[in-house]
């Protein structure tokens, strides 16, 4: 396979957008992962829990696309092919043993691998960089056209499962659900497909962001409208010609309930569309807040790795000041956490955690955000 190769000096400086959009969507999960703590359903019949899960959904699809636009850049930045490629490879096997180790057990505060080990978003993450950098050696434009092949025909990797030998099918559990159970007992949250094929499209979108200005943010706003109005205007025929239920939520609520696992290709629209579209707002915004997302934006893995246990200890505290006693034994099996409903936090509650953490979390994520922009060791380029 012949090497595409990568120009160096391409981009004006670091793009701010890019940091605020991934802090952001970074400081969202934390209102995802304060309500596994809590109790609280992900989403249901009233507006106020639905739309506490529904908000943080745009979390995951932009960050993985982003993602894919960050390797676009730090290529550019490395002119060099090969040395992405063993970055990619390197940071996503490093990532995947993150997620077995430091981070299973900041979700669990236990060891008990027998009863549950979880593939979660960074496990995924960590796998789609490992095959990014196969990708890689292709023009960014092929890259993303594959990408966003991948999301829109994923139902094929579905139908191809029937016709793989036996032994074949918990591995591609992995890969796409097939209806089996995964290797070694693993519960597998986030596939690999289709979210590879996201982070690809995020790979190719990094050409958007080589334009001049006016015409990046002229792109950007297009794109991202475009995808959002095709959605709402795809999911509402969706809706009109799915049969009428019992129960049903209100239209509304019904358009945005969109697939997750695996992410749908409304799910992806709905989500990826707003995050594009707003980037040309985020070039110039300014202020406290900003510079309080671009913050966690510049140390998104240090973020990840540190919110975890922080929501978990804040957990472990609200409940024995609510009841007397921590209540750990739900979270042994977090992110899957059931509770009694009359353990459940108030949504008051809830959002209060949340935002307590969010401010406790900005002061180490500032100091390593400093350390990073000092330092000169490439590991620290990993975080």
């Amino acid at each position: 396979m012949a090497t595409h190769p990568l120009e160096p000096g391409k981009t004006s400086g670091r793009l701010q957008s890019l940091d605020i959009i991934r802090g952001i969507v970074m400081v969202l999960m934390a209102i995802d992962h304060v309500r596994v703590y809590s109790g609280v359903p992900a989403g249901g019949p009233t507006v106020g829990v639905f739309f506490t899960r529904w908000v943080t959904h745009f979390c995951a699809p932009a960050f993985v696309f982003f993602a894919g636009t960050a390797a676009f850049l730090h290529g550019r930045k490395l002119g060099d092919t090969r040395q992405l490629a063993r970055f990619l490879v390197t940071r996503g096997l490093m990532l995947v043993v993150l997620e077995l180790t430091v981070i299973r057990f900041s979700w669990t505060f236990n060891f008990d691998y027998a009863r549950f080990t979880l593939a979660g978003v960074i496990w995924m993450l960590g796998w789609c960089m490992v095959i990014l950098a196969a990708l890689i050696h292709l023009s960014p434009r092929i890259v993303g056209i594959a990408g966003l092949s991948i999301v829109l025909l994923q139902q094929v990797f579905g139908l191809i499962a029937p016709a793989l030998p036996a032994p074949v099918l918990p591995f591609w559990e992995f890969l796409y659900p097939a209806g089996s159970e995964a290797p070694l007992g693993i519960t597998v949250l986030y596939t690999i497909v289709p979210w590879i094929g996201v982070m690809a499209a995020g790979y190719g979108f990094g050409l958007i962001l080589m334009r001049d200005p006016a015409d990046r943010r002229r792109l950007c706003f297009r794109i991202g409208v475009t995808t959002t109005v095709l959605f709402v205007v795809i999911a509402i025929v969706v809706d009109w010609l799915r049969p009428a239920g019992e129960n049903r939520l209100p239209a509304v609520l019904r358009v945005l309930n969109q697939q997750k696992y695996p992410a749908s290709q409304l799910f992806l629209m709905m989500t990826l569309g707003p995050s594009i579209a707003v980037l040309p707002l985020l070039e110039r915004a300014r202020g406290w807040l900003v510079n309080g997302f671009a913050t966690f934006g510049r140390v998104p893995m240090f973020y990840y790795l540190l919110h975890i246990p922080t929501i978990h200890v804040s957990a472990l505290l609200v409940n024995l000041i609510r009841t007397g006693s921590t209540n750990s034994g739900p979270y042994a099996t977090a992110p899957y956490v059931g509770m009694p409903q009359a353990q459940h936090w108030s949504l008051a509650l809830l959002y209060l955690v949340f935002i307590v953490d969010v401010v406790l979390l900005y002061f180490p994520c500032r100091w390593f955000a400093g350390v990073k922009a000092r330092g000169r060791s490439r590991w620290l380029s990993y975080l």
